[in-house]
């Protein structure tokens, strides 16, 4: 019997997946991966230079590294990456279930940030860093409308993609949804917004909190406004009011924080 033509292609998406490999480069995002027992690491690529400065890490992981000359570096990295002599290919992470990972966090109450077409990896690695350091719980995308991990995005994070869950998800309405049967409050950034954060988290910051950044120039799509429990501002000083995404994400996490 013939195959329905969507269980053909869920099982070519699937195996796709566990074919996929990542190259992260750079001595943060490298040293970080090789010290990731949860990270898959498949080959590492380094100068003698860099062997030395990650020697520590190359230990603890157990991986057998390449040395090349740093004028023949190994690697199938584009020519403009800035890999300071280290190179390692890996599969990607899996972090489990939005409901599993969404529960706590190491803030007081948990915090989540969610993208709405946010492509740019140099934008959401910028955002991981922040959402390390406010504690959130993690930072979610979509699988076709945000940056998958890549060694870009990586090098960004500076090593909080080992640490900071980062969820790719298939809807996002449906993960806002599932959010909200959790209990989060969730947000959605809008430039056009009537009322700040500050306002619409008056009496509130004991709540789960869930903030949805749009990309820049586009922003929300109508579907994630309509689906929000409400759209805020971030509250500019004068005429001027614009950030990038991932300053955005920083102060919005800033200002949800328990006071």
């Amino acid at each position: 019997m013939k195959k329905p033509k969507w269980v053909v292609k869920k099982e070519q998406d699937k195996k796709a997946s566990n074919a996929e490999t990542v190259w992260l480069f750079g001595l943060h995002a490298v040293r970080d991966a090789l010290m990731n027992p949860a990270r898959e690491k498949l080959q590492l690529v380094v100068t003698l230079n860099a062997q030395g400065k990650l020697a520590e890490a190359i230990e603890a992981s157990g991986i057998e590294p390449l040395v090349c000359d740093p004028r023949k570096f190994a690697a199938p990295l584009d020519p403009q990456s800035v890999h300071q002599g280290a190179a390692l290919e890996v599969k990607p992470l899996s972090w489990g279930r939005l409901e599993d990972v969404c529960v706590g966090g190491t803030a007081a109450v948990p915090r989540a940030i969610l993208l709405d077409r946010v492509t740019d990896p140099h934008n959401v690695g910028a955002i991981l860093r922040s959402a390390e350091v406010f504690g959130a719980s993690a930072v979610i995308g979509t699988h076709r409308g945000s940056a998958p991990e890549t060694g870009a995005l990586a090098k960004t994070a500076s090593g909080a993609l080992e640490r900071q869950p980062y969820l790719r998800i298939r809807n996002l309405a449906e993960s806002i949804e599932a959010l909200q049967k959790m209990g989060y409050l969730v947000l959605g950034l809008d430039g056009e917004a009537e009322q700040t954060i500050e306002a619409a988290l008056e009496g509130k910051r004991d709540r789960p909190i869930a903030l949805v950044l749009g990309a820049e120039g586009p922003g929300l799509r109508e579907k994630t406004k309509e689906t929000v429990d409400a759209l805020v501002r971030i509250e500019f000083s004068d005429a001027f009011g614009s950030l990038n995404v991932s300053n955005a994400a920083a102060v919005a996490l800033y200002a949800s924080l328990p006071r």
